[in-house]
């Protein structure tokens, strides 16, 4: 093998990402090398593509991004004894220190000491990703590399459905990007009633109803209230899961919501966003931030689902070969896409 591979960095503080080459990562004793197949462009990939205040004080300059990915195992630490070489396999991208509170007890994905590769440490677009093998996620031959290289979204779509109990329960999500889309497949899989999802983009729309059994609303051009009317919901929605990071989408949820609703919340608004806190309390409404995945609880549940019959793959809208990543980002900067997938076999 040689000691050099390809891949691609942020080597200059301005927009775009660069095809380089660097020396094949060296593994230490709890560490697997991994050879990488497929890679998923994320939106956090796009943010530091395009550099903006977030990326520019937290990614280091040089770095290798990406970390959405599914390969095979090529060498192992001396100390790994439960994974071998040859093992196909995608990871947490979550790196967990092992010191604090919530890690020592077992609470991994709440440890404030948590780095990620591909924004803090060396990334998964590369031919080859040195992964600590507490980390690495064993795929099942039911799961191939395509679906392995999005289970870090779609861990972040089934982190946020399962947050609350959906059996029976009619449920709103607000924002049809790739993770909306597979919460929604989610959330049918699992046994709500209705599950309605809205966004502005008639793309995204028309996506989220291929993916999955839901019903799409523009709310540009179509009153939610009518929506719920024709469902005959008499009420309101039992659940929400705020995917835009807009805040008026939050606002619409709030007003949507029964009495006693519950919002899991994974949309970010930029900077501070006035809320209207009285809505909230006198509907008493509880909501719970979501972030990244349950370490390892999230990963079991999502692969069993694959396995029992959820399919995501048509949120799947495009691939490129790895020296095509240009395109790629244009297509998934464009808006006008589900989730891209590199190939760099």
């Amino acid at each position: 093998m040689s000691n050099q591979m390809k891949a691609l960095a942020k080597v200059k503080p301005e927009v775009g990402l660069w095809a380089v080459e660097r020396p094949v990562p060296e593994i230490g004793p709890d560490d697997v090398l991994i050879r990488v197949n497929k890679t998923g462009i994320c939106g956090t990939d796009i943010h530091i593509w395009n550099w903006d205040e977030w990326a520019a004080r937290t990614v280091p300059v040089g770095l290798v991004t990406g970390h959405e990915f599914a390969g095979e195992i090529v060498e192992i630490g001396r100390n790994v004894t439960d994974l071998a070489v040859g093992q196909r396999c995608s990871g947490e991208g979550h790196l967990i220190g092992r010191h604090s509170r919530q890690s020592r007890a077992g609470k991994f994905h709440l440890d404030p000491e948590t780095r990620g590769i591909g924004v803090n440490e060396q990334g998964a677009f590369a031919q080859y990703l040195r992964l600590p093998a507490f980390n690495v996620v064993p795929l099942p031959d039911a799961i191939d590399d395509e679906i392995g290289a999005i289970l870090d979204p779609l861990g972040n779509a089934v982190h946020t459905a399962l947050s609350f109990d959906l059996v029976g329960e009619d449920v709103l999500i607000t924002g049809a990007g790739p993770i909306g889309i597979m919460a929604a497949a989610v959330a049918r899989h699992v046994g709500a009633r209705h599950v309605v999802i809205t966004d502005v983009n008639p793309a995204r729309l028309e996506l989220a109803a291929q993916v999955a059994d839901v019903v799409p609303v523009n709310v540009a051009t179509e009153d939610l209230r009518e929506v719920q009317a024709r469902l005959k919901m008499t009420q309101g929605f039992d659940v929400g899961m705020e995917m835009s990071g807009n805040q008026r989408a939050l606002d619409q949820m709030v007003e949507a919501l029964v009495m006693g609703g519950r919002i899991a919340m994974l949309g970010i608004p930029p900077g501070k966003s006035p809320v209207d806190w009285s809505r909230i309390v006198f509907k008493a409404i509880t909501i719970k931030g979501v972030y990244g995945r349950e370490i390892f609880e999230t990963w079991y549940k999502m692969i069993a689902m694959l396995e029992n019959g959820l399919d995501v793959r048509r949120v799947i809208t495009h691939r490129f070969k790895a020296g095509d990543f240009e395109q790629g980002f244009e297509v998934m900067r464009s808006g006008l896409s589900g989730k891209v997938v590199l190939d760099w076999t």
